[in-house]
């Protein structure tokens, strides 16, 4: 069915921009077709917004286009090739189980990539099947719709397609596609890329179409390389703030996976914290704990050091004079972070102002958290709405004169009770994608074909703030038999 046109009312706006870039950087070629696709689920609120019709999307030729069945007319399918520090070691990568369909031109004018994740084999797959299993792909659409209720910045789903097809892997899997939604897939490892196998040139075009992309408001500074760095800097710093301010943990942070735009990209082993601890790491590869939540900030300056390096030919003809400039850029990383996550602080906490003990009043708290294995976002649930009785922390004497102390910190505040828990209601939560939670719905959806709990799940995650009664079964812990929570990388 390759090649077929798509039904005119789809809504699909295709251009493909990628191909102006140097051709080692694409491979163009068209997802592996499969026999029996179903659609398992479409993001109808996110189709509208790309300017589609999700009721064209849920037809038998919509969902051939979603699976890669059917090409339209203006895409022009490719997979990307990067390289990427992964755990440290270099690799040179690409895309080995995703295909770029094409990009969307939103009625916003907006433009984002239409990417099939698990649609056939790639020069890139490294002798891989090119394929994903359902369960992984659902957990990808889960998980980042619940980054985009939290108000982070991400990559979406659009839609998961059942291929028909069984996936090998330990077992045998149902194999499926995610249609994912990004503002580019632009990494650092891209940059790498061309930094190691590219010219000065190469690098120069890849870097200007960035900008020309992401951020077309430095294209006409005298430096524009270097405000780059400086503009991927900050965007990543406000990041990763935010994934530590709700106890989101990455689990693959390789270079390969920073999107230059900032958003969150790459959901594979990823997963949120419940009893705080700095240590916890989710992966089952992840060893040494080298991606740990309380690494991930020093990780982000280590990535972005790598990104750096790729620019010094563009920042300066002298090679010290370039390094210069990069490590100065670099250097205001850690306050980049450090200001944003405590202004997160102090809004969880809910400071309107700001005074020189705060951050000794929040680290203060976090160490108490760790000391007593609370759960890190019920018990700022609990201090939003002064519902302590159930924390484990409510006899304990240090979190009481912690206790005194902070109402004695809002207390010095001229705003009003109602204005600083209204303040903390919008700050904290009340549902993030507990572990046990994620594993129940896509349980129910893979062994059983039962979509519902998966469904009731997004509703809840759809709306964090909203700390409605509904939301509350949610919040509950996993029971202490289920023993230590551990993720893989769904390849």
């Amino acid at each position: 069915m390759t090649n077929k046109d798509v039904p005119l009312d789809a809504g699909w706006n295709f251009d493909t921009s990628y191909i102006d870039l140097p051709q080692s950087l694409y491979t163009i070629i068209n997802p592996t077709p499969v026999g029996s696709p179903k659609l398992v689920i479409i993001n109808e609120s996110l189709a509208t917004s790309l300017g589609l019709d999700a009721k064209a999307l849920v037809s038998e030729e919509g969902v051939a286009t979603l699976v890669g069945n059917i090409i339209p007319d203006e895409a022009i399918p490719l997979a990307q090739a990067y390289a990427g520090h992964q755990f440290g070691h270099f690799n040179r990568l690409g895309d080995g189980r995703a295909i770029l369909l094409s990009e969307q031109i939103t009625p916003q004018g907006e433009r984002v990539d239409i990417q099939l994740k698990g649609s056939g084999p790639t020069p890139y797959s490294r002798r891989g099947d090119g394929r994903a299993a359902l369960g992984p792909m659902l957990r990808e659409y889960i998980i980042s719709e619940a980054m985009h209720g939290l108000g982070i910045a991400t990559t979406r789903s659009l839609a998961v397609v059942a291929t028909g097809e069984t996936v090998i892997r330990e077992t045998n899997l149902p194999g499926a596609v995610l249609v994912r939604v990004a503002a580019s897939h632009l990494r650092v490892g891209t940059f790498e890329y061309v930094s190691q196998w590219g010219d000065d040139e190469e690098l120069k075009q890849l870097a200007d179409y960035t900008i020309k992309r992401h951020y077309p408001y430095i294209a006409s500074d005298d430096n524009r390389y270097l405000h780059l760095l400086e503009e991927v800097i900050k965007h990543q710093a406000h990041l990763i703030a935010q994934w530590q301010l709700v106890g989101f943990i990455h689990g693959v942070m390789n270079t390969d996976n920073m999107a230059i735009s900032g958003e969150t990209i790459d959901y594979g082993p990823c997963a949120f914290m419940d009893s705080y601890d700095p240590a916890t790491v989710f992966s089952s590869i992840d060893r040494e704990g080298r991606y740990a939540y309380g690494n991930q900030p020093y990780i982000g300056s280590w990535n972005l050091s790598r990104f750096a390096e790729t620019l010094l030919p563009l920042l300066h003809n002298n090679h010290a004079e370039a390094v210069e400039l990069a490590q100065t850029a670099l250097s205001h990383y850690a306050t980049e972070y450090f200001d944003r996550w405590l202004a997160g602080m102090r809004a969880k906490l809910g400071l309107f102002n700001e005074e020189e003990q705060d951050e000794a009043l929040v680290k203060d708290l976090l160490g108490i958290m760790h000391k007593y294995g609370a759960d890190y976002t019920n018990t700022f649930i609990a201090l939003t709405f002064n519902q302590l009785e159930d924390s484990v922390l409510v006899d304990k004497e240090d979190f009481r004169q912690w206790y005194t102390n902070w109402q004695e910190r809002v207390g010095r505040q001229p705003h009003s009770t109602e204005a600083v828990q209204q303040l903390m209601r919008n700050s904290n939560p009340a549902i993030i994608p507990r572990n046990h939670r994620v594993e129940e719905a896509l349980d129910a959806a893979v062994r059983h074909s039962d979509y519902s709990v998966m469904v009731k799940l997004l509703e809840a995650l759809s709306s964090p703030y909203e700390h409605s009664a509904k939301q509350a079964v949610y919040a509950t812990l996993p029971d202490e038999e289920c023993g230590p929570y551990r993720t893989f990388c769904g390849t």
